[in-house]
Protein backbone atom coordinates (compact mmCIF):
# COMPACT_ATOMS: atom_id res chain seq x y z
CA UNK A 1 0.00 0.00 0.00
CA UNK A 2 1.26 3.11 -0.99
CA UNK A 3 -0.90 5.48 1.05
CA UNK A 4 -1.24 6.13 4.95
CA UNK A 5 -4.26 8.50 4.57
CA UNK A 6 -7.18 8.43 3.15
CA UNK A 7 -6.38 12.04 1.58
CA UNK A 8 -3.31 10.74 -0.28
CA UNK A 9 -5.54 8.44 -2.48
CA UNK A 10 -5.54 9.17 -6.21
CA UNK A 11 -7.63 8.04 -9.02
CA UNK A 12 -6.09 5.07 -11.01
CA UNK A 13 -3.38 4.55 -7.62
CA UNK A 14 -2.98 0.63 -7.82
CA UNK A 15 -4.36 1.27 -3.98
CA UNK A 16 -8.24 1.60 -5.19
CA UNK A 17 -7.96 -1.44 -6.93
CA UNK A 18 -6.67 -3.53 -4.09
CA UNK A 19 -9.22 -2.33 -1.85
CA UNK A 20 -12.12 -2.95 -4.20
CA UNK A 21 -10.69 -5.90 -5.19
CA UNK A 22 -10.50 -7.01 -1.03
CA UNK A 23 -13.81 -5.58 -0.57
CA UNK A 24 -15.64 -7.00 -3.28
CA UNK A 25 -14.57 -10.77 -2.02
CA UNK A 26 -15.61 -9.91 1.76
CA UNK A 27 -19.08 -8.64 -0.05
CA UNK A 28 -19.43 -11.78 -1.89
CA UNK A 29 -19.25 -13.35 1.85
CA UNK A 30 -22.35 -11.52 2.94
CA UNK A 31 -24.60 -14.19 2.50
CA UNK A 32 -22.33 -16.68 5.53
CA UNK A 33 -22.10 -13.26 7.15
CA UNK A 34 -26.05 -12.74 7.55
CA UNK A 35 -26.27 -16.67 8.85
CA UNK A 36 -23.91 -16.07 11.35
CA UNK A 37 -25.32 -12.88 12.89
CA UNK A 38 -28.98 -15.17 12.58
CA UNK A 39 -27.47 -17.85 14.35
CA UNK A 40 -26.38 -15.34 16.86
CA UNK A 41 -30.03 -14.84 17.83
CA UNK A 42 -30.70 -18.42 19.07
CA UNK A 43 -28.66 -17.17 22.41
CA UNK A 44 -31.13 -14.28 22.65
CA UNK A 45 -34.21 -15.70 24.60
CA UNK A 46 -34.67 -12.56 26.64
CA UNK A 47 -37.78 -13.47 28.35
CA UNK A 48 -39.68 -14.98 25.41
CA UNK A 49 -41.29 -18.46 25.04
CA UNK A 50 -38.65 -18.78 21.74
CA UNK A 51 -35.15 -17.29 21.14
CA UNK A 52 -34.93 -14.99 19.01
CA UNK A 53 -33.50 -17.10 16.20
CA UNK A 54 -36.54 -19.31 16.30
CA UNK A 55 -38.94 -16.16 16.19
CA UNK A 56 -37.06 -15.01 13.30
CA UNK A 57 -37.90 -18.33 11.47
CA UNK A 58 -41.74 -18.15 12.30
CA UNK A 59 -41.47 -14.46 11.28
CA UNK A 60 -39.92 -15.64 7.62
CA UNK A 61 -42.50 -18.65 7.84
CA UNK A 62 -45.45 -17.02 7.74
CA UNK A 63 -44.07 -14.52 5.35
CA UNK A 64 -43.28 -17.46 3.02
CA UNK A 65 -46.74 -19.65 4.38
CA UNK A 66 -48.83 -16.30 3.02
CA UNK A 67 -47.25 -16.36 -0.18
CA UNK A 68 -45.20 -12.97 0.12
CA UNK A 69 -41.91 -12.12 -2.24
CA UNK A 70 -38.75 -13.78 -1.48
CA UNK A 71 -37.44 -10.20 -0.49
CA UNK A 72 -39.90 -9.81 1.90
CA UNK A 73 -39.65 -13.42 3.20
CA UNK A 74 -35.55 -12.60 3.75
CA UNK A 75 -36.34 -9.35 5.19
CA UNK A 76 -38.74 -11.26 7.45
CA UNK A 77 -35.88 -13.54 8.72
CA UNK A 78 -33.84 -10.32 8.93
CA UNK A 79 -35.94 -8.16 10.98
CA UNK A 80 -34.82 -8.30 14.21
CA UNK A 81 -31.36 -9.37 13.07
CA UNK A 82 -30.00 -5.90 14.84
CA UNK A 83 -31.02 -7.63 17.97
CA UNK A 84 -27.43 -9.01 17.57
CA UNK A 85 -25.70 -5.84 18.02
CA UNK A 86 -28.26 -4.07 20.17
CA UNK A 87 -31.95 -4.01 21.40
CA UNK A 88 -32.87 -0.15 21.20
CA UNK A 89 -32.43 0.81 17.57
CA UNK A 90 -32.45 -3.25 16.33
CA UNK A 91 -34.62 -2.08 14.25
CA UNK A 92 -32.46 0.55 12.19
CA UNK A 93 -30.00 -1.51 12.48
CA UNK A 94 -31.89 -4.57 10.37
CA UNK A 95 -33.05 -2.15 8.11
CA UNK A 96 -29.32 -0.96 7.33
CA UNK A 97 -28.14 -4.58 6.68
CA UNK A 98 -30.81 -5.39 4.38
CA UNK A 99 -31.19 -1.53 2.57
CA UNK A 100 -28.20 -2.00 0.07
CA UNK A 101 -30.53 -5.30 -1.28
CA UNK A 102 -34.10 -5.00 -0.67
CA UNK A 103 -36.40 -2.19 -2.01
CA UNK A 104 -37.15 1.21 -0.29
CA UNK A 105 -40.43 -0.40 0.44
CA UNK A 106 -38.75 -3.17 2.13
CA UNK A 107 -36.49 -1.26 3.95
CA UNK A 108 -38.62 1.17 5.69
CA UNK A 109 -41.09 -1.40 6.52
CA UNK A 110 -38.19 -3.11 8.79
CA UNK A 111 -36.74 0.22 9.52
CA UNK A 112 -40.36 1.36 11.49
CA UNK A 113 -41.44 -2.52 12.51
CA UNK A 114 -40.84 -1.15 15.88
CA UNK A 115 -43.97 1.50 15.56
CA UNK A 116 -46.05 -1.04 14.20
CA UNK A 117 -45.67 -3.88 17.29
CA UNK A 118 -46.48 -0.88 19.25
CA UNK A 119 -49.68 -1.86 18.77
CA UNK A 120 -49.40 -4.85 21.20
CA UNK A 121 -46.84 -3.09 23.63
CA UNK A 122 -46.60 0.69 23.66
CA UNK A 123 -48.99 0.82 25.80
CA UNK A 124 -46.96 -0.84 28.74
CA UNK A 125 -43.83 1.63 28.28
CA UNK A 126 -45.66 4.84 27.97
CA UNK A 127 -45.54 5.54 24.69
CA UNK A 128 -48.62 6.00 21.65
CA UNK A 129 -49.88 1.98 20.73
CA UNK A 130 -51.31 3.93 17.23
CA UNK A 131 -47.83 5.17 16.51
CA UNK A 132 -48.16 2.89 12.95
CA UNK A 133 -50.81 5.81 12.22
CA UNK A 134 -48.22 8.23 11.26
CA UNK A 135 -47.46 6.19 8.02
CA UNK A 136 -50.96 5.22 7.20
CA UNK A 137 -50.49 7.38 3.67
CA UNK A 138 -47.14 5.65 2.79
CA UNK A 139 -47.42 3.24 0.31
CA UNK A 140 -45.51 0.33 2.20
CA UNK A 141 -48.18 0.43 5.40
CA UNK A 142 -50.69 -2.23 4.15
CA UNK A 143 -48.00 -4.81 4.19
CA UNK A 144 -45.89 -3.29 7.02
CA UNK A 145 -49.09 -4.03 8.78
CA UNK A 146 -49.89 -7.57 7.33
CA UNK A 147 -45.91 -8.54 8.35
CA UNK A 148 -46.76 -6.78 11.95
CA UNK A 149 -50.24 -8.82 12.78
CA UNK A 150 -50.22 -12.18 11.04
CA UNK A 151 -46.46 -12.52 10.97
CA UNK A 152 -44.39 -10.90 13.50
CA UNK A 153 -46.73 -10.39 16.75
CA UNK A 154 -47.75 -13.88 16.01
CA UNK A 155 -44.18 -15.70 16.24
CA UNK A 156 -43.47 -16.69 19.39
CA UNK A 157 -45.09 -20.34 19.45
CA UNK A 158 -42.90 -23.08 20.74
CA UNK A 159 -44.61 -25.53 19.34
CA UNK A 160 -45.50 -23.95 16.12
CA UNK A 161 -43.43 -25.87 12.79
CA UNK A 162 -41.16 -23.40 11.53
CA UNK A 163 -39.02 -24.16 8.64
CA UNK A 164 -35.38 -24.28 9.58
CA UNK A 165 -32.38 -21.55 8.38
CA UNK A 166 -31.19 -24.02 5.98
CA UNK A 167 -34.57 -23.77 3.97
CA UNK A 168 -34.26 -20.24 3.88
CA UNK A 169 -30.27 -20.42 3.14
CA UNK A 170 -31.35 -20.16 -1.41
CA UNK A 171 -33.43 -17.31 -0.62
CA UNK A 172 -30.51 -15.36 1.24
CA UNK A 173 -28.04 -16.25 -0.82
CA UNK A 174 -30.04 -14.83 -3.86
CA UNK A 175 -31.08 -11.79 -2.22
CA UNK A 176 -27.39 -10.82 -0.61
CA UNK A 177 -26.07 -12.18 -3.76
CA UNK A 178 -24.72 -8.39 -4.64
CA UNK A 179 -26.17 -5.20 -3.50
CA UNK A 180 -28.38 -2.94 -6.25
CA UNK A 181 -27.18 -1.48 -9.31
CA UNK A 182 -27.54 2.18 -7.33
CA UNK A 183 -25.45 1.09 -4.71
CA UNK A 184 -21.97 2.79 -4.45
CA UNK A 185 -19.23 0.84 -2.88
CA UNK A 186 -15.11 0.97 -3.44
CA UNK A 187 -14.75 -1.17 -6.76
CA UNK A 188 -17.16 1.58 -7.98
CA UNK A 189 -13.65 3.88 -7.57
CA UNK A 190 -11.81 2.62 -10.67
CA UNK A 191 -14.85 3.45 -12.88
CA UNK A 192 -14.03 7.01 -12.49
Amino acid sequence: MAFTRMDQLTAGMADIDVIGDALAKRQADMPEVIRGMLRQLASHQDGFPVDQLEHSLQTATRAERAGASEEMIVASLCHDIGKAVSEVNHAAISAEILRPFASTETYEIIRTHQDFQGKYVYAFMGKDPDARERYADRPWYRLACQFADAWDQAAFDPNYDSYSLEHFGPMIDRVFASPRRDVQSWSDCNRF
